[in-house]
């Protein structure tokens, strides 16, 4: 497990390597630059370097996103990716140990309204109920627990329907096999069951989309960033490429492809912790 570890994590440099170099032929294959608001009347260099250095365009790449990865989106994304998963895997696993009763019901009335309705849908119900007549929380910011809620919230909603959906089918499977009959013939407690022999052969197919949808969340969503004044990533990444600022760009477009390849890392990793028959490859 080591060595393929190691030997996954070396392939992160050329896979890099080529995500950059296919980037920076794309965004200099772009027409303009970024200071070209004004064709008729360019700036002048001194105003240009002005520019760099109040923008930080001067500044190395990962300067440049420090503050956008570590103070404001990876923490939104880690906090809705952390909700998703309190509320997806027991609601999932109790939804399936109590197939069509209430709780069930109440499950996939959940998980349809949350994979159905957009995100900004649920952003503009969430302001108009919570922030303009409750006035509970404040409609733009971040810094406060206040600021966090709602975005939070919202982002994560999507998210923890489908995975709740994901874990109740897993579990349903589970539950019907075999092995767990043979558990229930012997006598075990019915909590060491669930628990020890359906729970975790139905956690297999919830990993294989948790890694993509943590990768997804902890790097940013534009729209939930752009309703409530978040300075995250995802909106930071959509003004790059409309105004061509080639740095910006090349990082995000970097730290995108390394959440996706270490997220997948992850899930394989994962497999070979929850079934031991799955063997990685010498």
């Amino acid at each position: 497990m080591l060595k393929y570890t190691i030997r996954r994590l070396l392939l992160v440099i050329p896979t890099l390597f080529f995500v950059a170099l296919i980037t920076f032929a794309l965004a200099k294959a772009a027409p303009g630059s970024p200071f070209d608001r004004n064709p008729d009347k360019p700036p002048k260099q001194e105003v240009i370097d002005r520019w760099n250095r109040f923008y930080g365009l001067d500044k190395p790449v990962h300067e440049q996103f420090i503050m956008y990865v570590i103070n404001v989106t990876a923490q939104l994304g880690i906090q809705a990716l952390l909700l998703a998963l309190a509320v997806a895997l027991p609601l999932g696993v109790i939804s399936a140990l109590k197939q069509n009763t209430a709780i069930d019901y109440i499950s996939l009335f959940f998980a349809t309204v949350g994979t159905t309705i957009p995100s900004f849908v649920m952003a503009i119900f969430f302001i108009y109920f919570f922030a303009l007549n409750l006035k509970l929380f404040p409609i733009t910011g971040w810094g406060t627990p206040q600021h966090m809620v709602m975005p939070t919230v919202i982002l994560a909603m999507g998210a923890s329907a489908f995975l709740a959906r994901i874990t109740r089918a897993s579990m349903l499977e589970a539950i019907r096999q075999d092995y767990v009959r043979t558990a229930r013939s012997k006598g075990l407690r019915e909590q060491v069951v669930v628990v020890s022999h359906v729970l975790k052969n139905a956690l297999i197919p919830v990993a294989t989309v948790v890694g993509p949808a943590a990768a997804g969340l902890i790097t940013g969503s534009f729209i939930i960033e752009t309703f409530f004044s978040v300075p995250g990533m995802g909106r930071e990444y959509v003004r790059s490429i409309l105004a061509l600022d080639y740095p910006v760009i090349m990082g995000t477009t970097l730290l995108y492809a390394f959440f996706i390849i270490i997220a997948n890392l992850s899930v394989d990793l994962v497999y070979g912790m929850l079934d031991p028959r799955i063997k990685v490859a010498k």
